[in-house]
């Protein structure tokens, strides 16, 4: 184990060059709390040792410090990092790290095994393209106000709600194409997920985000733009993928 002292910018390697890279500005935040994760969940930076400074980490996920402040926040409050003052202060990796007591997230990781990216790429599949059928649709003025009602009970949801609210949201979404079966699919999907999610911890930032990016995908929907729906949708989907990577994977 490496020095309280001694930084993951001190060392070179694969491991630092695959990690402490740019991310998406699409979905910064989530993007760099996963990277961030891999860096401790892998061992790149031990427990007990420092992380690079802000700055450091800033320029190499090419994120701004407000955002990457967020991130080590989530990660504080999940238990994963933990803040020093002074002369040799810093952002440091726990010395003992998280291991939730959910039974399901053992039983979960023992089913899934490499069929984590099967699910995710089953749900982006399905939920880009509904989103896009959702939009080449001329909805009638009962779908356009049920979208509308899902988005704000969404928005407006506490956190012990917010699992279930997102999940109508989502499902509003397949209904407003019209297939029965595609919204069938996209329910299955979804039981799926939200297994998933149960095992992580809900973290305001992404919800703050997520907030943001449905109400782009309902705007989308509504103006009738299928193009501006499935991009908002894919970078929706896509950071949650990199919650889930970085707290499960």
């Amino acid at each position: 184990m490496t020095s309280s002292s001694e930084t993951a910018t001190d060392r070179t390697g694969s491991a630092d060059d695959a990690l402490f890279r740019p991310v998406r500005a699409g979905n910064a935040f989530e993007e760099t709390v996963e990277r961030l994760l891999q860096t401790v969940r892998l061992g790149v930076v031990a427990p007990g040792d420092r992380l690079p400074t802000e700055r450091e980490l800033a320029a190499k996920f090419n994120v701004s410090r407000v955002t990457l402040r967020e991130a080590i926040r989530a990660l504080q409050q999940a238990g994963y990092v933990e803040s020093r003052r002074g002369r040799y202060g810093g952002t440091f990796v726990a010395e003992s790290l998280p291991r939730p007591d959910r039974r399901s997230l053992k039983r979960l990781a023992q089913q899934m095994g490499s069929g984590l990216d099967d699910a995710l790429t089953l749900r982006d599949v399905l939920e880009t393209g509904a989103a896009e059928a959702a939009a080449k649709r001329d909805l009638s003025r009962h779908e356009r106000e049920y979208l509308h009602r899902r988005l704000e009970a969404t928005a407006t949801s506490n956190l012990e709600n917010y699992r279930r609210l997102d999940s109508r949201l989502h499902l509003a979404i397949a209904e407003a194409t019209g297939s029965a079966s595609l919204t069938s699919a996209v329910a299955d999907v979804r039981m799926r997920m939200n297994e998933l999610l149960d095992a992580i911890p809900l973290l305001s930032r992404n919800i703050e985000h997520s907030n943001q990016q449905h109400a782009a995908i309902i705007t989308a929907i509504l103006d009738g733009d299928a193009e501006a729906a499935r991009q908002a949708m894919a970078e929706h989907v896509s950071g949650t993928a990199s919650l889930l990577r970085g707290f499960l994977a």
